[in-house]
């Protein structure tokens, strides 16, 4: 096949961070063949060893040079840790043009702030995807800025697919969205350990636990997809007064179960918010 002609996105995409979400993305918008390796120059602070490995497994360009990523690239996705957003973005002040798309996947921070430390009135695209996203099943959340048009958003939404699915919001919305499906996975994580301990402390093998456990949540997150029945609904189809879904059921209440869940996603919320207001 002709590469060149397989690819439907033109313009060079540069990402500013190297870590798992941005190694995610390469490998989805690559394997679809969106763009091009070549149209595409990952940079980091110092980890050479690193932009080595992607410069090898996916064939993109790299360097350490941010500034001339940002001068160069179409489309500019920040991936850096939020900690160090707001001294890259500003070192970055003067190198963004208004015409060039900014994608953010920095957690808590606003577009109008990205806006404020690059010194330009760019479009800017705030997106919130997770973990989930190395095998292509990330639940992202995308917010547009003013400046954003709705082609641009389109793009986005493009590039974003290549690593699950998309859903266009407020930006106030995100940091619901990472308490929820940010941080979710490691709430499922969690539930996972919890199951699979209580079969390996009941007797079963470890192993046979483990594929159980995984079995189970994944049937029943298909049963929710493809019934499209609500969660309660279902729960209560397998639930036999007296047997031994109710016994367990009853004991997940006494612990408050539910509330604690629902408490949890809230304060991942919060924080969100917290970590946005500690960099205005």
């Amino acid at each position: 096949m002709n590469e060149q002609r397989a690819c439907s996105i033109e313009g060079r995409i540069g990402f500013l961070g190297a870590g798992s979400i941005v190694e995610a993305m390469l490998a989805g918008i690559l394997k679809k063949q969106l763009v091009a390796p070549d149209q595409i120059c990952v940079t980091n602070r110092s980890n050479s060893e690193r932009l080595a490995l992607l410069a090898q497994t996916y064939g993109v360009r790299t360097t350490h040079d941010k500034w001339e990523v940002a001068r160069s690239s179409d489309i500019l996705i920040l991936a850096m840790k939020p900690k160090d957003s707001a001294e890259a973005l500003k070192e970055l002040a003067g190198s963004v043009k208004s015409s060039q798309l900014v994608i953010s996947v920095i957690a808590g921070v606003s577009t109008s702030l990205i806006g404020e430390w690059l010194g330009v009135d760019c479009p800017i695209i705030r997106t919130m995807p997770n973990t989930s996203s190395a095998v292509g099943l990330s639940a992202t959340g995308l917010a547009a800025n003013e400046f954003a048009s709705k082609e641009q958003l389109a793009l986005a939404t493009r590039l974003f697919e290549a690593i699950g699915t998309v859903y266009t919001v407020a930006e106030e919305e995100l940091d619901i969205i990472t308490g929820l499906s940010g941080s979710g996975p490691a709430y499922i994580y969690y539930l996972v350990e919890a199951m699979m301990g209580a079969g390996a402390t009941a007797g079963l093998d470890r192993e046979m636990a483990r594929q159980l456990t995984l079995q189970t949540v994944l049937g029943a997150a298909h049963m929710l997809m493809e019934t499209r029945e609500e969660p309660a609904l279902l729960r209560k189809k397998v639930t036999s007064p007296g047997g031994t879904t109710q016994a367990g059921l009853e004991v997940l209440e006494s612990y408050q179960f539910q509330k604690a869940v629902k408490s949890a996603i809230l304060r991942a919320t919060e924080r969100s918010r917290e970590m946005g207001a500690q960099y205005r």
